[in-house]
């Protein structure tokens, strides 16, 4: 401590030591990184960094023309954190931390993990930077954002990449920025009717190619689309427009870029050292260290920073299988079983429900979703139940199975028929989110519409249908950009959307589908109060797979609020088709997929059927419809009708 003030010292209460020790310092970054301040009657910024094996460390940057050892550091107890004031420096300063080890004589130059702002690519430095000042307009959607996240609310999503969504074709095809795409973005998903934006990492990235999910920056929204008061405006904007912002979110693993957490300070300090432990050869990424409570300070801030500084309304937490399991992806002899002998990685499962409780108790409005692709037990189920204590799972088995079945040929459905049943078995075990999302238009898989099989009339009928099956089966619902109007291409980060098809009818009739759909599901109770509970949906005939049709039943928590939904898996229209329903009267067509606005062939139902006093399917009346081709068909009771 000699050399330090006593401003200097008090910055780091004996209070805060003791919590970044046990690992509980859950606002690390208001005591770590670089923070401008006036110290000892000066303007200058404070400096901390976490480097317990250091022998030296000093501050680098375009104030000292980067030499080393000109501002060096001073140790904090032992904390293992390296801290100092340096007089004169301002926000807007490039700056690195020098580290030279104890051990082998390693120097490295580091990137600020509790950086607030960074370089824009290639170039590497952290950016020293102001926080404050950027004036909220959004407390009307704070205060009220509980309901809009809750799990009876209804939740569709629109999955970004805002590098890609759209670009300036005129400048270059140069990004939008944060400021730029706010209110274009905005207006598309209030048009569309979406409720919420969920973006791929905004964290600061190195490479492009990653997507943002080999995160660099963990306190950074990265610097390729403007500042961080930029992506406050961003945020503040879908804010003021009723749109909630989800932040994907990589606590998994990070790269081993030189500049970044990696061999930090000589060591292995923020991953395992043993690479069966430590290593993902699948993603060339390190693995946190989730047994130490530095790291679980790191992380957890971070998750906590993104909720409180920037008022993100939910973190979906990627890559999640990779996290439970010690053997994902490994060998036999490539894995360290735990203290029982498992393969289940007890730190992270740790991590994992410590980083739940923490969110739900500081921010009960917001939400966490997990990205978790195994069979795992109560992933979205409260820690005191035994649970992980996530919000949302994203429901992998239902987008596989139901992709699965679509992308064949409705000649040989019949054969697949479980496909599309099997998901009831075990929808209300979770709360679950169906995706559709960038996973499944790249790398050779297709776009959505590229998947369809038949003609060209028959892919957009099948995307319809698929749709319809998607938004009104339980659970919420995410849709990656361009999914909505059928873009043709597999998406490439590094181009905009095929915004250019909107000018043919086809592709302007799925995105009127998709926006009705939309329109449904945030009217009608029935398909969104109940996502979670088995008593909101009822088959009514889930077995005539050599027709390959469903048709199911949909309810709120008003008893008589039903929908009756009903589909047809192939190009053959199905009339007379009897259907039975629980109540007489008439039944009101709400959407049919096959009606000429959204590029169908037109058959339907005229409005609607009179119910008849005929017992079918096991209920007191039934409907004599008209099924259209490969089309998803939904009614609901007249308000007149007789209970």
């Amino acid at each position: 401590m000699d050399g330090m003030s006593s401003e200097e010292t008090r910055f780091f209460t004996d209070f805060d030591i003791y919590l970044w020790k046990q690992g509980t310092l859950y606002r690390a970054w208001e005591k770590m990184g670089a923070h401008p301040c006036r110290m000892n009657g000066e303007d200058g910024v404070h400096f901390a960094v976490w480097a317990p094996n250091a022998e030296k460390v000093s501050v680098v940057g375009d104030f000292n023309g980067w030499r080393e050892g000109v501002h060096p550091l001073e140790p904090l107890e032992d904390t293992g954190i390296w801290r100092g004031f340096l007089p004169g420096v301002a926000p807007g300063a490039l700056y690195k931390y020098a580290i030279t080890s104890r051990h082998g004589g390693y120097k490295v130059q580091k990137a600020d993990p509790y950086g607030f702002f960074c370089e824009i690519r290639p170039r590497t430095a952290s950016v020293v930077w102001d926080l404050g000042g950027y004036a909220w307009k959004d407390a009307d959607w704070m205060r009220s954002r509980a309901r809009a996240n809750s799990r009876e609310a209804p939740l569709s999503i629109y999955e970004v990449h805002l590098g890609s969504w759209m670009r300036h074709a005129e400048e270059g095809n140069r990004w939008l920025t944060y400021r730029e795409l706010a209110p274009r973005l905005a207006e598309y998903v209030t048009e569309m009717g979406f409720t919420h934006v969920e973006l791929l990492p905004v964290t600061e990235h190195p490479f492009d190619g990653s997507w943002g999910y080999q995160t660099v920056g963990y306190f950074a929204p990265t610097s390729r689309f403007g500042t961080p008061q930029d992506f406050m405006a961003f945020v503040d904007i879908m804010h003021q427009h009723g749109i909630g912002v989800i932040l994907d979110w990589v606590p998994a693993h990070f790269p081993t870029d030189e500049h970044g957490l990696g061999f930090f300070d000589g060591t292995h300090l923020y991953e395992h050292a043993d690479p069966r432990l430590g290593f993902h050869n699948d993603w060339k990424s390190f693995i946190f260290n989730f047994g130490r409570n530095e790291v679980i300070n790191f992380l957890i801030s971070s998750a906590l920073f993104w909720l409180d500084v920037y008022h993100i309304d939910g973190l979906r937490v990627d890559a999640v299988a990779s996290m439970l399991y010690l053997d994902y992806s490994r060998k036999d002899g490539e894995w360290i079983p735990n203290k029982y002998g498992g393969n289940e990685n007890l730190e992270a499962i740790a991590f994992l429900k410590r980083f739940n409780e923490t969110v739900y108790r500081e921010f009960p409005d917001t939400m966490t979703i997990a990205e978790e692709s195994t069979a795992w037990p109560m992933v979205s189920r409260p820690t005191y139940l035994g649970g992980l204590g996530f919000g949302f799972k994203w429901n992998m088995g239902w987008m596989h199975d139901t992709l699965l079945y679509m992308t064949k040929d409705p000649i040989h459905r019949k054969f697949h028929h479980n496909n599309l049943t099997f998901s009831i078995l075990y929808a209300f075990t979770e709360n679950f989110v169906l995706p559709f999302s960038h996973d499944e238009v790249v790398h050779g898989k297709g776009s959505m519409l590229a998947k369809m099989p038949g003609d060209l009339w028959q892919k957009f009928a099948n995307l319809r249908l698929l749709y319809g099956y998607m938004f009104t089966h339980p659970g919420k619902k995410l849709l990656f950009m361009g999914n909505e109007f059928g873009q043709w291409s597999e998406w490439n980060h590094d181009a905009a959307l095929e915004w250019h098809l909107l000018e043919y009818d086809s592709h302007r009739g799925l995105q009127s589908w998709v926006r009705d759909l939309n329109a449904l599901l945030r009217r009608e109770p029935a398909f969104h109060e109940l996502d979670h509970d088995p008593h909101g949906f009822e088959w009514i005939d889930c077995n005539d797979s050599e027709q390959s049709t469903l048709i199911f039943l949909r309810r709120s928590k008003r008893e008589e609020d039903v929908a009756v939904c009903a589909f047809n898996f192939t190009p053959v229209p199905r009339r007379p088709y009897r259907v039975g329903v629980p109540f007489g009267g008439y039944w009101k067509e709400v959407l049919n997929s096959d009606a000429d606005l959204y590029g169908g062939s037109g058959l339907g139902n005229l409005g609607g059927v009179e119910a008849e006093p005929v017992p079918f399917h096991g209920r007191p009346y039934s409907l004599s419809i008209t099924l259209p081709p490969l089309a998803a068909v939904i009614f609901k009771p007249a308000p007149d009708v007789s209970r």
